[in-house]
């Protein structure tokens, strides 16, 4: 029976940290990177690294993800994802820490991310809930212990749980949260995609009265100012890809009290939630590609399959949202 560690000949030293990036602690305004392609569906270097280096100059984010959803990770194969942080370590790796996800549905695989993404100079890591516990795995916690222990053991870089809405059935129930969280010291903070205010405000208010405090970094740019209020310790998202300006702009209105400013950036924010964020969700990272192609900050809005592009009449509706919320080519990322 698999226990979540590699056999001794195999396993392999964590590989040592950069100094202070184990007590990296994650929070503020964490935009997650696209990944553009090429019309051959290539990874198109260069673009990836411009598109990072807007995002590293922006005045107020704490760090950027990569390879999370917004980058198309489950098109992207182990070596290229290893590419990726390569590509981005050479832009930005000198300016702003890198987080980095893990997903798979593999534990064994996500020890071997977790390595390479050590490695490599990753601040921390970004763990995806593994698809395989998707028909059943709430009723079964060890899974989930199981496939944090596969990381845990081989690095100790801080980690975020990725928390899934419940009605996924990837969605860790309160309980196993809170056990993951006090188990594993190197879980510093969660991402919380619960989808669910009442959820969401007991994850905020359990995680920070564990004697150990996790942070909540919420993922919830449908509701933003609603779920900023609650408390949360930042916020990360691929529509940061976008508007991180504008993340940064509400997170420290909120940050200072101003729930007057806060008010003003969410009227801005709601016609692009309106862009992003409507059905079918699938298509929300690729119509932040088509919002950059628009902006000038993108040369094409090539996906890969089986995502497809969006229709003409889709890519006008996402230029008609952005120019009601005040953005344009030339506007300050």
């Amino acid at each position: 029976e698999f226990s979540g560690q590699l056999a001794v000949s195999e396993r392999k030293p964590a590989y040592p940290t950069m100094k202070g990036t184990k007590h990296y602690q994650p929070k503020g305004v964490i935009p997650a990177s696209l990944m553009p392609f090429g019309a051959n569906l290539e990874i198109d270097e260069v673009a990836y690294q411009s598109h990072l280096r807007e995002l590293a100059l922006v005045d107020g984010i704490s760090a950027i993800t990569i390879n999370g959803h917004a980058a198309e990770v489950h098109a992207l194969t182990l070596s290229e994802q290893e590419r990726s942080l390569e590509l981005a370590q050479d832009e930005v790796g000198d300016q702003i820490p890198l987080i980095v996800g893990i997903s798979t549905p593999s534990s064994i695989i996500a020890t071997q991310l977790a390595i390479t993404a050590a490695r490599g100079g990753a601040s921390a890591l970004l763990v995806f809930p593994p698809e395989s516990m998707s028909r059943g795995g709430q009723q079964r916690p060890e899974m989930a212990i199981v496939h944090f222990e596969s990381i845990a053991n081989y690095t100790d870089l801080p980690l975020i749980l990725f928390q899934y809405p419940l009605s996924s059935g990837l969605g860790y129930p309160l309980s196993t949260l809170l056990d993951l969280c006090q188990r594993f010291p190197t879980i510093r903070a969660i991402k919380d995609w619960c989808n669910d205010p009442v959820l969401h405000e007991l994850h905020i208010r359990e995680l920070h009265a564990l004697d150990r405090s996790v942070a909540v970094l919420t993922t919830h740019s449908a509701w933003l100012l609603s779920s900023l209020v609650l408390g949360c310790d930042g916020l990360l998202s691929g529509a940061g890809s976008v508007i991180a300006d504008l993340q940064v702009a509400i997170w420290r209105a909120i940050q200072a009290e101003n729930l007057g400013a806060a008010q003003q950036v969410s009227n801005r924010l709601y016609h692009l939630t309106q862009a992003f964020y409507c059905n079918p969700l699938l298509d929300m990272h690729n119509r932040m590609k088509e919002a950059l192609v628009l902006l000038g900050r993108l040369p094409a809005a090539h996906v890969r399959p089986p995502l497809v592009r969006l229709q003409p009449n889709e890519v006008q509706y996402i230029g008609a949202q952005l120019e009601l919320a005040g953005i344009s080519k030339g506007t300050q990322i």
